[in-house]
């Protein structure tokens, strides 16, 4: 069993930046990808990022790439996504999720955080 919780949401206008991160339970985080999906009232939840166990492969979502780099650090189970030039369509609540194997940008992982709400403002 793992928990995942997520922390750093928040508001901030558009052009600025939000460092999320996730904590982890268990003491084989290495063997799970992590990733990070959001979801925004009244749209489906989508894939943000993900990166696999040992950071050896990352994918990004299109509308994120170049801004959002995600990362991970298995000595304190964390995973953590770097948002930058924030835009308001990147409003959402964030979530992060872990499966055993390789990451995959479709929603089937093994477990979710309970999310935290980014607000980017214009």
């Amino acid at each position: 069993q793992v928990q995942l919780v997520e922390s750093g949401g928040g508001s901030v206008q558009a052009g600025g930046s939000l460092r999320l991160s996730c904590a982890a339970s268990g003491r084989t985080f290495s063997s799970y990808a992590m990733s990070w999906f959001r979801q925004s009232p009244g749209k489906e939840r989508e894939f943000v990022a993900a990166i696999s166990g040992y950071s050896t492969s990352t994918g990004y979502a299109d509308s994120v790439k170049g801004r959002f780099t995600i990362s991970r650090d298995n000595a304190k189970n964390t995973v953590s996504l770097q948002m930058n030039r924030l835009k308001p369509e990147d409003t959402a609540v964030y979530y992060c999720a872990a499966r055993s194997g390789y990451w995959r940008r479709s929603n089937e992982y093994d477990y979710w955080g309970q999310g935290t709400q980014v607000t980017v403002s214009s």
